[in-house]
């Protein structure tokens, strides 16, 4: 029997599973799977294969946007290189060393998305560009740390409260006086010395780990049908009391704050695991309902949603003011055309704030409608990824967990896209990895170790091929 069969039957002994779905290995056989975790996987071989591809592409992207942007090869080529191979590599080895069976393909798209992203900046932003860069570092430590800090996923479940009451401050604290900035006329913002970050980033992933273990416990509660309306069982009324006050808060944030998209987002990323944990379809229908009040109320007393509205319905009629910046991303990915203008020799910073809120618009103008499909398939891998990982997951816990982080990954990543090609109106969210942002990212690399996390728990306690 193979080294991985014997990990694998040890895991699975009778008795060897806690009330919560956990596994605890006796201490002989937990060091034995210590040694055989660190032998190379086929996993992390793949891992390191698809890296190598990316890290070639980015910097053949890098090379070209230089040479469309000064006519030269970059001089700091070298030094792109070798960081760019220094982030790979550290995030890999901590893989190997802390989730030698999780995903593969995650770390390699999360690579790409980042490195694209990078590449897109640079010809737009230098100054952008180098911060972006020490962001990249910075999100990459974090990635490192979350695996290590957290070596079970129910390590976080044990925190549910704090998780709420974290969550619930972090989006709450760009309303203190003289710490919260306003810009644009939105509140996100908050400002510690020379750094300036959206605490609602982190909180989005807080509050992920909140809802996640709420509705493994709760579940039973709310799937409880009492009520009889003619020949249907509904949801007894208690049961949603958390739906009105997820509904209730959203729409406080939104009043407060002045945000669409992040209050969206969190309404959003409730309603998907209370449906995933419960099955009704009766809570997505009162969800929908629910949005709609909130959306015809926000369009009447909040200026900034009436106004991304009516530039949605029609932009060239405030072309000079609120719809300048819509239709000259419209322009950019209408000459962008198939294969694009090429890296370096389009003009998308004639888009405002072009580097974060629309910078898909730039990805479509110079590398056309080829460069924004292969994006567009990166995230719906991510998210296949993502959603393969919730449903392997043993636990209650781990598949709720899984199932809201990969909603937070996908809806932020439909907001902006959809935003940009004016499918719905603009939400002011950015594109993971790929937009500019020191919180956005670092907050990002921390949700794709969470799923790390729960792919590598999954996969070490599943019976391996050969397991008798």
């Amino acid at each position: 029997m193979s080294s991985e069969a014997s990990i694998g039957s040890l895991v699975r002994q009778p008795g060897s599973s806690d009330a919560r779905g956990s596994h605890r290995l006796p201490a002989a056989a937990w060091w034995t799977a210590r040694s055989a975790w660190r032998q190379p996987k086929p996993q992390r071989r793949t891992e390191l294969g698809l890296l190598t591809v990316v890290l070639v592409i980015v910097v053949f992207a890098y090379t070209l946007s230089s040479l469309g942007t000064t006519s030269k090869i970059p001089t700091n080529l070298g030094w792109f290189l070798a960081f760019m191979v220094c982030l790979a590599l550290l995030a890999h080895l901590a893989n190997r060393w802390l989730a030698p069976y999780s995903n593969p393909i995650m770390l390699p798209l999360v690579a790409f998305l980042n490195g694209l992203g990078y590449v897109l900046i640079a010809g737009l932003n230098p100054h952008e560009a180098r911060l972006q860069a020490v962001w990249s570092a910075v999100g990459v430590l974090f990635y490192i740390a979350t695996l290590w800090l957290f070596r079970r996923v129910r390590e976080l479940d044990r925190y549910r409260y704090l998780m709420l009451f974290g969550g619930l401050a972090l989006l709450l604290l760009p309303l203190v006086p003289h710490f919260g900035l306003n810009i644009n006329g939105a509140r996100l913002w908050i400002k510690v010395g020379p750094i300036t970050f959206q605490p609602v980033e982190a909180a989005k992933v807080v509050l992920c780990i909140f809802f996640a273990s709420y509705f493994a416990e709760k579940r039973a509660v709310l799937k409880l049908a009492t009520v009889r309306v003619g020949n249907h069982l509904l949801a007894d009324l208690r049961a949603l009391g958390p739906l009105l006050l997820a509904w209730g808060f959203s729409m406080l944030v939104m009043l407060t704050e002045r945000n669409v998209g992040f209050s969206l987002m969190i309404f959003v990323l409730f309603v998907a695991m209370l449906w995933v944990a419960t099955g009704k379809t009766s809570y997505l229908l009162l969800a929908a309902i629910l949005f709609s009040i909130g959306a015809f109320v926000g369009a009447h007393l909040f200026w900034q949603v009436n106004e991304r509205v009516v530039i949605w319905l029609d932009p060239w009629k405030y072309a000079e003011t609120w719809g300048y910046q819509i239709i000259q991303g419209q322009y950019a990915l209408g000459s962008g055309g198939l294969a694009g203008s090429g890296l370096g020799l389009g003009h998308p910073q004639l888009i405002p704030v072009v580097t974060s809120d629309f910078i898909f618009a730039a990805l479509g103008e110079e590398l056309g409608l080829l460069g924004t499909s292969a994006v567009v398939m990166a995230f719906l891998l991510l998210v296949a990824a993502g959603i393969r990982t919730a449903i392997s997951a043993t636990t209650d816990f781990a598949k709720l967990l899984a199932v809201g982080l990969t909603t937070v990954l996908g809806v932020q990543s439909f907001f902006i896209m959809a935003g940009v090609v004016r499918l719905l109106p603009l939400t002011g969210v950015t594109l993971p990895f790929v937009s500019y942002g020191g919180s956005a990212l670092v907050a990002n690399y921390v949700l794709i170790a969470v799923l790390m996390r729960i792919s590598n728990e999954t996969a070490f306690s599943l019976p391996k091929e050969g397991t008798s």
